[in-house]
């Protein structure tokens, strides 16, 4: 490399093409809110889960969206979230296996510009409950910048971890969705579809939040406080 390369600026990606009305949404979005003090049972949340191309975060893509609301304490089924993203170049991959999405579900889907929109209005300035969230969280996040430009600053709390911080005497530490949901004795109408699984996950997190309280964590912050310390001590003990 010359000279001349070092000094050359990098490249940006390109800007994504909107209409004004999608601007005009898109700057209409509230900023998040930080996790409070509040008891638990006044937080709204939102539950999501993701339907995605593969497993690989840098290449794969998100093929539908599944989120509910926790508000009041209580699941609300008033406020579902389901869209599948038109994706014109999807080749039929291992995953369609898995989460079931064929070529025809996906090309009826929404552009993908109008489903992140709807979803981050649907979000609000909720913080978001996912199970293994630093997937579904990079994910989305890549998702929004490529097709809005948009910068996810949500928190994020991952219910693969409240669990086994919460409940040890499962011995459970590793364990997926299914796991957690059986050893709760929940019941799960259909698996690997978005909007499903983000309602058993919201279920269970209900359930771990009741725990939660009787360990005196009965706030956001407190839970994410916690779970900071709880993170820690799980590396330090892989040492």
């Amino acid at each position: 490399m010359n000279l001349f390369q070092w000094l050359k600026p990098p490249k940006r990606a390109k800007a994504p093409d909107l209409t004004p009305e999608q601007l005009r949404r898109l700057s209409e979005l509230p900023r998040p809110a930080a996790l409070n003090e509040n008891p638990l049972r006044q937080q709204r949340w939102v539950v999501l889960d993701l339907e995605t191309s593969g497993l690989n975060m840098s290449r794969d893509e998100v093929l539908s969206i599944g989120a509910v609301v926790i508000e009041d304490g209580a699941i609300d089924f008033g406020q579902p979230f389901e869209r599948t993203l038109l994706r014109h170049d999807h080749k039929l991959s291992p995953s369609v296996l898995i989460h079931g999405l064929g070529p025809s579900a996906i090309a009826a889907g929404s552009e993908p510009v109008e489903a992140l929109l709807d979803f981050m209005e649907f979000v609000g300035d909720s913080p978001l409950l996912a199970f293994h969230a630093p997937f579904d969280q990079h994910m989305i996040g890549r998702a929004l910048k490529e097709s809005l430009g948009y910068r996810l600053q949500h928190p994020f709390l991952d219910v693969a971890e409240i669990a086994p911080m919460l409940c040890p005497q499962a011995c459970l530490r590793q364990a997926g969705l299914d796991d957690w949901t059986a050893f709760f004795g929940l019941q799960a109408e259909e698996r690997h579809h978005a909007s499903a699984d983000a309602l058993v996950t919201a279920e269970l997190a209900l359930i771990l939040f009741s725990h939660a309280r009787k360990q005196a964590m009965d706030s956001p912050a407190q839970l994410d406080q916690c779970l900071a310390k709880w993170r820690r001590r799980q590396q330090s003990h892989s040492f």
